[in-house]
């Protein structure tokens, strides 16, 4: 068979009158990199795939192999999801046809493998479209060396006009990434979305819903309240997957309108990655690296930063401050006071033992010592509702007219971290220096040197503002806070208060009722201890006024 005849199709059989008298079972082969590539759409390789094997006499049936969002590149047809299952399945077809010959491969390594395949199983191998028009290589007689000689001809083709692609693209996202505003493509950092830019392109706007949870992130660790110290990165984790926030990964996902088989989940690394990631003040990033101009300015991804620098190095120091590390989730307790009862005789912590199976026993608090392989001489065991009751009544008396305020912290700025974080890599790059070999090179490394050097002389003249805190009145008091919460709010209180629960020996008679001389509360942070005596001054300023 010519060459010629292979272009065009085949116009006589190379097997004998009989094996041609049944239609040839054909696979019509579909595959797209980017599913939103119009050009190239399924439609269309269908259509074509239709038109070649009407005209070559082969029935196509409703035999299909769909692979879209796969590269040819990354993936052999070995390997490809549907392509692959038909492979490994040849008696129930005689060919292929695929539209064009990159959907099929990519490298000359890969064709050679599709082309022994097609020659041990006696395949016949058709592209719809071509730069010679249709393209059939039958190899169904292993005797005929053409079929051969026009794979690797054309196998050469397509692996150099994938290096050439891959050249090009290479080259244009490193021009972009100088570009200011203009965002180069792939998955946008968390907080972020990809929108056309005037005059052409893409650049980053900011995420509505996921700056939502950024900013719920960041509230939860800088806004307390005096009652509540901040959350730890740990505790936001807990709170994000337990109310459904979907993690950065799976929010992509959604973005991108892909299904989300199975949810990721944030954990601590994730939270602290975004939180320290300059992405936030509308940086460039390659890789962990900020991309700077011929000035040694970083250039920008969006007009519209999530944060300013200031407040992104209040965050980075308030995390310095944090242990980030993996969440050992616990079983809540329904017990008040856990964590807040403690035995007198060895000072360790009591536990809520529910008396389960002890019918007319009610629940109590006992000392811990020996779960904790330690003994106590003394153990203490007391009934909880009594010490419930008791803590919930003086909390109250000793805090409950107190107004809750709210703790804000108005970030200062500092150049330190940046002239830190500059001078890292103007000292990477000095390592560098005389490995240059050409002029060219030597002078890209002095313009890199130069540009650090001038930034960080602009941060060393950059004055420090130191942050403040502001107080917030709320006009509420614990009195109503504590209504309103549950048992975990309510023990949240305590807590952050650093109430304490000492429980003393027993004494006779004392199971009627409970002895008061049993049990010792203190509060013992120095705000909430302050604030206690104060309350406590004025309701005797206002008894004695009474009694005038």
């Amino acid at each position: 068979m010519t060459a010629k005849a292979l272009v065009n199709g085949p116009r006589h059989s190379t097997h004998s009158p009989g094996a041609m008298t049944s239609q040839l079972r054909g696979v019509s082969c579909l595959r797209l990199s980017v599913l939103t590539d119009e050009t190239t759409s399924p439609e269309r390789q269908q259509a074509a795939n239709e038109g070649a094997a009407g005209a070559l006499g082969i029935d196509l049936a409703d035999r299909r192999a769909v692979d879209l969002g796969v590269s040819a590149s990354k993936t052999t047809p070995f390997e490809r999801p549907e392509l692959g299952a038909w492979l490994r399945k040849p008696d129930e077809y005689d060919a292929l046809v695929f539209w064009r010959f990159d959907r099929a491969i990519r490298s000359m390594d890969d064709m050679h493998e599709l082309a022994k395949w097609a020659r041990d199983n006696r395949k016949m191998v058709v592209f719809a479209e071509g730069p010679g028009g249709r393209l059939v290589l039958d190899f169904r007689n292993p005797l005929d060396p053409m079929a051969q000689l026009m794979v690797t001809l054309f196998a050469f083709a397509a692996q150099m006009e994938a290096h050439s692609i891959r050249e090009r693209v290479i080259g244009a996202q490193a021009a972009m990434r100088l570009m200011p505003l203009r965002w180069r493509g792939s998955r946008a950092p968390y907080g972020y979305m990809p929108a056309p830019l005037e005059g052409g392109g893409w650049t980053l706007v900011q995420d509505p819903e996921a700056v939502k949870v950024i900013e719920r992130i960041i509230k939860a660790l800088l806004t307390t309240e005096t009652s509540e110290r901040a959350e730890t990165v740990n505790s936001i984790v807990h709170m994000l997957n337990a109310d459904g926030v979907l993690s950065p990964a799976d929010h992509w996902a959604k973005y991108k309108g892909r299904k989300i088989e199975k949810p990721t989940g944030w954990n601590p690394t994730t939270v602290a990655r975004i939180l320290r990631s300059e992405t936030l003040i509308g940086w460039k990033l390659s890789g962990k690296v900020p991309v700077r101009d011929s000035e040694g300015t970083p250039v920008m991804a969006t007009r519209d930063p999530i944060l300013t620098r200031a407040e992104f190095d209040a965050i980075g120091a308030l995390l310095d401050g944090r242990k980030v590390a993996n969440p050992s989730p616990r079983k809540d307790t329904n017990a008040l006071l856990f964590g807040i009862v403690h035995c007198s005789s060895c000072g360790g912590r009591m536990y809520l033992n529910r008396q389960e199976g002890k019918p007319g026993q009610r629940p109590t608090y006992r000392c811990g010592a020996s779960a904790r392989g330690l003994v106590c001489t003394h153990p203490m065991n007391i009934r909880a509702d009594w010490c419930d009751e008791y803590v919930e009544r003086e909390f109250l008396r000793i805090l409950g007219g107190l107004e809750i305020t709210h703790t804000r912290v108005v970030p200062g700025y500092d150049p330190q971290p940046e002239i830190d974080a500059t001078l890292a890599e103007f000292e990477a790059h000095q390592a560098q220096q005389g490995r240059q070999k050409s002029s060219a090179a030597q002078k890209a490394w002095q313009n890199r040197a130069d540009a650090l050097d001038a930034r960080l002389a602009e941060l060393e003249a950059r004055e420090k503002v130191e942050a403040r805190t502001e107080e917030i009145r709320t006009g509420r008091t614990y009195d109503e806070k504590w209504v309103k919460a549950d048992t975990a709010g309510r023990r949240k209180m305590l807590t952050h208060a650093g109430a304490r629960l000492d429980i003393l020996p027993g004494t006779p008679g004392g199971w009627r009722t409970l002895d008061e001389r049993r049990v010792s509360l203190d509060i013992r942070d120095p705000f909430f201890d302050a604030a206690a005596d104060a309350l406590t001054a004025v309701a005797a300023e206002v008894e004695h006024v009474d009694h005038i």
